[in-house]
């Protein structure tokens, strides 16, 4: 192994999948796990191993693990050698010189964040700040600030330092050219003065910013809407749906009052405001909670509007995912004669009814209606995949040996973990490199002056 396989694993999700690895923890191969870790230079694997060692109280043989990672430099594998030593109790002097970069002055970003953190786990949570003070004024610090410190009684220095940032945020309300870079300072400030027990403090200044319209970003008004819908202050979020934009916060309202018991009311709000304004937010929040509640049939009256819409504005695909694993009432939805085709991407919807006509049993006709479109994918995969819903996972493990790509071996191995045979599983799941050599080449296209390409897409 070397830092390039490891970090393109871990940007890739390749080797072993996490989710492959889950399925093999789940099914009590912790051994076998750790052994593919090191044998094959499998990162998820060594990061699943660890924790489960570290679980059980096996620091030494979770340090063994890690260790031929760590010998290849790779930052993140010193970092998890880190929290092993932390959490087996060894001094955290000896631990942080694991991490600690060498110019606090000139570290990265990603470094201070990093190491900050593990000071914080360390116990150390004065020298994170004092390491995390000067880089305040860069995106996202703020935020490791607030998180490392949270329960470490150090409420009222975090405020201290993060009130002259949240003025800014203030006082940039009002400028030509807006500085983004604290504009998350006055939620945050909400949230230490909230944790630290005083969350009247916290209402009564984030609601003076919000009636003034001192804020950057639209995060800090939900944040504050989504403050006093934890402290029940219904009121005031009622209040608040009426002078702000209600497409940002009506549905932490009626969400709120549906938490409070008060679910007619929560409908009867949303109704009220999608008779007033079509907007499809309204449309997926109502109809979700329909679904939630299990009224479906309510749910398809109030989404089907949008059922023909583009992508992310179309509204078969939120009533569709809560159903997967339930097929029977997932195959009432795509059949449901208000339900007209998934507009530019039927098939999906094709995908969906096959997917549920597998839960039921019914596998030969799922295969039949799943070839119709999905163009990007092997058949055989698509039927393999239908086969191992049905629960027939002898079949779908015969497809994917025929089939025997990269892919199918990748989902044959999973089919073999579920038939308790995790070691073939192993065996026939492909190595890292085999993945690498497989993976598509990118086409070299002629640039202009510019550095843009002369070819689309551009």
């Amino acid at each position: 192994m070397d830092m390039d396989d490891l970090a393109w694993q871990a940007s890739n999700y390749r080797g072993l999948s996490p989710r492959t690895v889950r399925l093999l923890l789940e099914h009590g191969h912790l051994d076998l796990v750790a052994q593919v870790a090191v044998d094959r230079g499998e990162w998820f694997c060594a990061k699943g191993a660890v924790e489960g060692l570290c679980q059980a109280g096996d620091f030494g043989r979770a340090l063994a693990v890690m260790e031929p990672f760590v010998g290849t430099g790779w930052r993140a594998a010193l970092y998890a050698k880190a929290e092993i030593l932390l959490r087996a109790g060894r001094r955290s002097g000896e631990v942080l010189d694991l991490v600690r970069p060498e110019d606090s002055g000139r570290a990265s970003m990603a470094e201070c964040r990093d190491f900050a953190e593990v000071l914080g786990k360390a116990g150390r949570v004065d020298e994170a700040i004092d390491l995390l003070v000067p880089h305040l004024d860069k995106s996202r610090l703020l935020s490791v600030l607030v998180d490392i410190t949270d329960g470490q009684g150090r409420d009222e220095r975090v405020l201290e330092l993060i009130a002259p940032l949240a003025d800014r945020a203030r006082q940039a309300c009002g400028e030509e050219h807006r500085d983004y870079a604290f504009s998350d300072a006055q939620e945050l400030q909400a949230r230490v003065l909230e944790r630290a027990g005083r969350a009247d403090e916290a209402v009564r200044i984030l609601g003076q910013d919000i009636a003034g319209r001192r804020f950057l970003a639209q995060n800090t008004l939900i944040a504050y809407a989504e403050l006093l819908a934890r402290h029940g202050r219904l009121d005031e979020l009622r209040e608040l749906v009426g002078n702000q934009d209600e497409h940002t916060v009506l549905d932490i309202y009626a969400g709120a009052l549906r938490r409070h018991g008060r679910v007619e009311e929560a409908e009867a709000v949303m109704r009220d405001a999608l008779a007033a304004d079509d907007w499809v937010g309204y449309r997926a929040w109502l109809s979700w909670m329909l679904l939630a509640e299990g009224r479906l049939d309510d749910a398809i009256v109030v989404a089907e509007p949008g059922f023909g819409w583009y992508d992310c504005s179309n509204l078969l695909a939120p009533l569709v995912h809560p159903l997967l694993d339930r097929p029977e009432e997932l195959l009432y939805l795509v059949e449901h004669p208000r339900v007209v085709p998934h507009h530019g991407h039927e098939e999906f919807q094709h995908w969906w009814r096959a997917w549920a006509l597998a839960g039921l049993g019914r596998v030969d006709e799922a295969i039949t209606i799943a070839s119709l479109d999905r163009p990007w994918t092997d058949p055989r995969l698509v039927k393999a995949d239908l086969l191992k819903r049905a629960g027939r996972l002898d079949a779908a493990a015969d497809e994917l040996r025929a089939l025997g790509t990269i892919k199918a071996r990748e989902e044959l191995c999973e089919i073999l973990v579920l038939q308790g045979r995790a070691d073939e599983a192993i065996a026939v799941h492909p190595t890292v490199a085999e993945q690498r050599a497989a993976e598509p080449k990118p086409k070299s296209v002629p640039l202009g002056n510019n550095g843009y390409s002369l070819e689309p897409p551009f």
